[in-house]
Parts: C-alpha cells; structure tokens; sequence
C-alpha cells in the first residue's frame, strides 16, 4: 500500500457490505483510498474462522485536493453512500491521524500489533487489581489485547490485558 500522504484526507461512509465495490471505484476514478483491516474471529457453523474486517466498520479514508480534483463525483461513485462533513464543508482529517494509522498497517491495510512489546518479554501491570505485579506476555493479538502469564499465589495464570495497561519490567 503506498498512499499518499502529500493531500488531505477524508471519512467516506460506504454502504453496508459495498466497501470493495467503493474502493474499487474510486481508485478507477483515480482517488487514493485507505481502509485499516483488523483481523477478527467469526464463528461459522461448527468452528472459528479468522477474517479480515474494516478496522471502523462502514467507514474508509479518501485522499484528494479538493481544490484542483472533481470529488464531488465521490458521493455518486456506486458503493459510497456519502462523504463526511459538517453542514456542506468538508474538513480533513489531522495528518497525525492518517499517518499514524498507515504505519501501524502491512502494505495491504492489515493492523500490526502494537511493536513495543513481543512475547516472552516481561512486563509490569499500571493499572487494576494486579497494579505493580510483574508478569510474562504469552501472546499479543492485533486488537491491543496480551495475553500474560502472571505468577500468583504459586500457579501461573492467563490474564488478557489492553496493551495500555502494560509497561516494560524494569
């Protein structure tokens, strides 16, 4: 994925199960589009089934100058329900924002999990009823949530934390 970062950003809404149709579209008229995906478990029948999911369900980013390109053609573009604005002026998102999503995407939009900590690592809880315990991340999934090992009362527990909860042990 090389989007690019030199225009403004927007929030398109797309319409309910049309957000490749859109995306599609809009990059034939020649607009840059950007859509995080969050890889999340779905039950089907009889088992458990990992499948890319849109990171803000119904929604995508679409970069253009709004001042030398046609987007008023994004609003009739077949799969886009409408761009976001306020009243009739559209507002770009904070480059900070749209930045900071693209790096913590894989070149085809997939979330990474947070980089700071890895498995086996040791980490100091910050906050809730085990604040100041020390524990071992098992597992880190895309969604922010670890899994550690805490040592308490003799037996290791599993316990799943948001990843602001945690620091690195001194």
């Amino acid at each position: 994925m090389a989007p690019e970062l030199s225009q403004n950003w927007y929030l398109l809404q797309v319409k309910p199960n049309q957000h490749k149709i859109a995306n599609r579209n809009l990059k034939r008229q020649g607009f840059a589009t950007f859509s995080p995906l969050l890889e999340t478990t779905r039950r089907t029948a009889n088992r458990f089934v990992n499948k890319p999911g849109l990171l803000f369900p119904g929604y995508m980013f679409v970069g253009f100058d709004p001042k030398t390109g046609p987007w008023r053609k994004i609003n009739c573009t077949i799969g886009v329900s409408r761009l976001v604005s306020f009243g009739n002026t559209l507002h770009p998102l904070p480059f900070d924002l749209i930045y900071g999503l693209m790096q913590r995407c894989d070149p085809k939009g997939n979330l990474l999990p947070p980089k700071q900590l890895q498995p086996g690592e040791q980490v100091e809880i910050t906050s809730g009823p085990f604040t100041k315990f020390v524990a071992t991340v098992e597992k880190i999934a895309t969604t922010q949530r670890v899994w550690v090992l805490l040592d308490y009362m003799g037996q290791k527990t599993r316990i799943q934390f948001d990843t602001g909860n945690l620091a690195k042990a001194p």
